[in-house]
């Protein structure tokens, strides 16, 4: 088994080792990740640690996360400072570990520690065990085959580890990346290396031969050139190395390695979201801001692009009386059960919509593109996309269709509060199969919602208004709100998205029909 590719080992005579010495590197903290900000750190140079003690706050694009010792030991430095964006996979502390039979803190001589198999004798004689990976760290099995832009090398290689293949000759990726002034712009020319025998002249067009390019069909190269995406820089996923449409919007949420790479890293001393000066050579007007896309802004930017590239949008829109509904909801709220729970109508249209989900399963589901399937899934993950201090979050409820209204309702609510304190889960943004955004709490009656990635339909919830309206053959003042689906085309037809939404609208305006519907 190979060692664990969190932490990496030093070898034996490193100044600063006072013993064995482990470096503990950025993990994938899940969902695909490449970058994560480090908030604070909970320890010292110097301080003893115990395993799975939290050691830091990382922010990543979508949460805050506790980051856990991998060992027992000392720390010996802090590779990166708090502020600091770090890529997955950069060192970022460094323990001392303790010699077998010493506390954690005696004074230790320096130890050689083999990167062999887990389980054999180390230098000092005892066994050596692999630190368990630590839940959620690490590509999860739909991103394996996904193109990865070429990190950085970052460490050394542990003694006694698998030899590592020699670098591709070239330019990083990053650097070969096509920039983004024009649609035609064509990849940068490989730079020789500032030390070395002078490279012989380039002859001919710079422009690779039509048999040396990428293969990819002619949408596919269209939207490389609208997204400004170079399609040398990609390994295709398809059939005979294929460049596909994913592997271009995979393309767009991988930031590229920038050019300063293996230099010393910057902190910006002014703190993450400080509002940035404008470039040399241009002048900051007045009042004017620069601040750094990154965090949710940045996965919130990928997404949209992503959703709105791939997925043809489709919309319809349906007014209600839900004078009716908000009558029932009367008669719950006095209902001792429901004593310190608040039931609100975002609850009962979440209850709807898992009914109507039921009955139009195709709203349900999602397209895969690799496989040319479309996956209709047994259960609904609700997802309720949440407005927070650091951004727009879409966690979501797990088997929302098993819960009852009341379960619903105290689901909803310890939801939104997760996520307007900054604890939302990686786990809890993951794996939404259906979502519901409610625009009402803004004033808004209407919208057009943009479908978050991967799921193939997303309603919005309109305001409540005192409206005239029909009812018994007469003009009355009613409770009405107006209801937004957006859906993915290339899986629902406007048949099934109609269904789907007259099916919300029944239940909304006459409660009772649930009764003939489930």
């Amino acid at each position: 088994m190979p060692a664990d590719p969190h932490t990496t080992d030093e070898a034996p005579g490193d100044p600063a080792a006072s013993g064995r010495v482990r470096e503990f590197r950025l993990p994938d903290l899940g969902e695909g990740l490449t970058e994560s900000e480090i908030l604070r750190w909970h320890v010292a140079e110097g301080e003893v640690v115990e395993l799975n003690q939290v050691i830091a706050d990382v922010e990543t694009a979508k949460a805050v996360v506790e980051l856990p010792s991998p060992c027992a030991g000392v720390v010996l430095r802090l590779l990166e400072g708090a502020g600091t964006v770090v890529e997955v996979g950069t060192p970022i502390i460094s323990f001392t570990l303790p010699v077998p039979g010493a506390s954690p803190g005696a004074p230790q001589g320096p130890t050689a520690v083999a990167g062999g198999e887990p389980g054999t004798p180390d230098a000092g004689g005892a066994p050596r065990r692999r630190e368990p990976t630590l839940v959620g760290y690490g590509a999860t099995p739909e991103q394996e085959g996904r193109p990865r832009r070429r990190s950085r090398s970052v460490g050394r290689a542990c003694p006694g580890s698998a030899p590592q293949l020699p670098e591709p000759e070239g330019p990083p990726l990053a650097e070969r990346r096509a920039p983004l002034s024009g649609p035609r712009a064509r990849p940068t020319p490989d730079v020789p290396p500032a030390a070395g025998p002078p490279a012989p002249p380039v002859t001919g067009s710079a422009v690779p031969h039509p048999a040396e390019r990428p293969r990819s069909t002619p949408p596919v190269r269209k939207l490389a050139r609208d997204l400004g995406i170079a399609l040398d820089t990609l390994t295709g996923s398809g059939p005979g190395a294929l460049i596909t449409r994913e592997d271009v919007l995979a393309a767009l949420t991988q930031p590229p390695t920038p050019r300063e790479a293996d230099g010393p890293r910057h902190v910006d001393p002014a703190g993450p979201g400080t509002p940035r000066e404008a470039p040399a050579g241009r002048a900051t007007p007045p009042g004017e801001a620069r601040l750094p896309i990154r965090g949710i802004r940045k996965l919130t930017a990928a997404a949209m692009v992503s959703s709105a590239f791939t997925a043809p949008h489709a919309t319809e829109f349906l007014t209600i009386d839900v004078t009716p509904t908000l009558e029932l909801l009367e008669e719950v709220r006095r209902n001792p059960a429901s004593t310190g729970t608040r039931i609100t109508m975002l609850s009962v249209v979440a209850k709807a919509v898992c009914i109507a989900a039921a009955r139009n399963p195709s709203l349900n589901s999602s397209w895969d593109e690799r496989a040319q399937e479309i996956v209709q899934y047994a259960g609904v993950n609700l997802g309720i996309a949440a407005a927070t201090p650091r951004g727009l979050v879409v966690p979501n409820i797990k088997g929302a269709e098993r819960l009852t209204l009341l379960e619903l309702a105290r689901a909803l609510a310890a939801l939104t509060e997760t996520a307007r304190s900054g604890r939302t889960t990686p786990a809890a943004l993951a794996g939404g199969t259906l979502s519901i955004t409610n625009i009402g709490v803004f004033g808004i009656d209407a919208g057009t919602p943009i479908l978050t990635p991967g799921e193939a339909a997303i309603l919005a919830v309109g305001a409540v208004r005192r409206m005239p309206w029909e009812y018994r053959d007469a003009v009355a003042l009613r409770s009405v709100l107006t209801l937004s689906l957006s859906f993915d085309h290339r899986l629902v037809d406007g048949e099934q998205g109609s269904h789907f939404l007259a099916d919300v609208g029944t239940i909304l305006s006459r409660p009772a029909m649930v009764l003939a519907m489930v």
